[in-house]
C-alpha cells in the first residue's frame, strides 16, 4: 500500500512541529513540511510557492500566519483551498480561532472548497507562556497585560496536536468542528502565579488598560501589525465569549485535557523560565 502524503503548513509553529513529530512515528504516512525555510519552500505571501508544495499531497493541515483574523486571510484561504482541491487534495484540517468571527469566515471557505474537512478551534495556548509572546516578560519577572479579569480555558499545544493528528488520519472526523479547551478557566494573573509557583520564580503581574498595553508595545518597538493583532485578541476575543469549557478533547482522544498546572510543572522542569 502507498503511504498517505500529508502536508503540514506552519511546520515550525507550536502545533505544526508537534503534529510532525507524531506523524513521523507513523510508518503509513509520508510527511511534507510547509515553511519558507524548506527545500520546497511555502510562503503564504507568495502564491507562486503553493503549487510545488501541494504536488501529490492527499491531506493538508492548514495553520495560517499570523492569524486568520487579519483582513487578507479570507482572500488567501479562498485561493489556497481552491488550488489545493484542483491539485487533488482530498482533505483539509484547519486550525481556527475560537470565538473569532473573521476566522469563521475562513472556516466556511474551507467547508465550501475542500472535498473533506475538519475544523479545529482553539484560542490561547499554554505554550504562549513558554514558546511565544509571554516568555520574555516571564523571564524579566513582570507580566503586564490588559483584561486581567478575563477567564480563559488555556489549551495545551500537545492536546491540540493530538486532535489534529486524529483528524488528519481518520475519516471519522470528516465534517466535524471541534472547539478545544483546557479543563478549567483561569485569569492571566492566575496562570502567571501558577508558573511562578512551579518555577520557584518571583513574577509580578500588572494589570493594564488596552491603551496602556498598546503604548507599551510601541515603546518596545513591536511592529504595528503585531500590535493590531494583540489589540484584536485582547479586545474582541477576551470579552467573555470564550469563558466556558468544552469536552471535545475528551470526545476525540478518550482522555481528559491537560490542566494548566500540569503544563506548568512539566515545563518548569526544562528550566526555560529560569534561564
Amino acid at each position: 500500500m502507498s503511504k498517505k502524503k500529508i502536508l503540514v503548513l506552519g511546520s515550525n509553529g507550536k502545533t505544526g512541529r508537534r503534529v510532525i513529530e507524531r506523524l513521523k512515528n507513523n510508518s503509513d504516512v509520508e510527511v511534507r513540511l510547509g515553511s519558507r525555510s524548506e527545500k520546497i519552500p511555502f510562503d503564504w505571501e507568495n502564491p507562486e510557492t503553493w503549487e510545488n508544495v501541494l504536488k501529490d499531497i492527499e491531506v493538508v493541515y492548514i495553520t495560517f500566519q499570523p492569524d486568520l483574523a487579519i483582513p487578507s486571510a479570507v482572500e488567501t484561504i479562498q485561493k489556497f483551498t481552491v488550488l489545493a482541491t484542483e491539485l487533488g487534495v482530498q482533505k483539509m484540517v484547519l486550525l481556527s480561532g475560537r470565538g473569532e468571527k473573521e476566522a469563521q469566515l475562513c472556516e466556511e471557505i474551507v467547508k465550501e472548497n475542500a472535498k473533506n474537512w475538519t475544523i479545529v478551534r482553539a484560542s490561547w495556548f499554554n505554550q504562549n507562556f513558554s514558546e511565544s509572546i509571554f516568555l520574555e516578560p516571564i523571564l524579566a519577572g513582570i507580566v503586564a497585560l490588559p483584561r486581567a479579569e478575563a477567564l480563559e480555558p488555556f489549551t495545551d499545544a500537545d492536546d491540540i496536536a493530538d486532535v489534529v493528528v486524529e483528524s488528519l488520519l481518520s475519516d471519522a472526523h470528516n465534517e466535524q468542528t471541534y472547539e478545544l479547551t483546557g479543563p478549567r478557566l483561569l485569569t492571566f494573573k492566575e496562570a502567571v502565579n501558577t508558573i511562578a509557583e512551579a518555577s520557584d520564580k518571583n513574577i509580578t503581574f500588572q494589570s493594564l488598560s488596552l491603551d496602556e498595553y498598546s503604548q507599551m508595545l510601541k515603546e518596545y518597538q513591536v511592529p504595528e501589525d503585531h500590535i493590531w493583532l494583540a489589540n484584536y485578541l485582547f479586545e474582541q476575543v477576551l470579552d467573555g465569549r470564550n469563558s466556558h469549557i468544552t469536552s471535545d478533547i475528551e470526545k476525540v482522544l478518550g482522555r481528559k485535557a491537560k490542566d494548566f498546572t500540569a503544563y506548568a510543572k512539566e515545563t518548569a522542569k526544562t528550566g526555560i523560565w529560569n534561564s
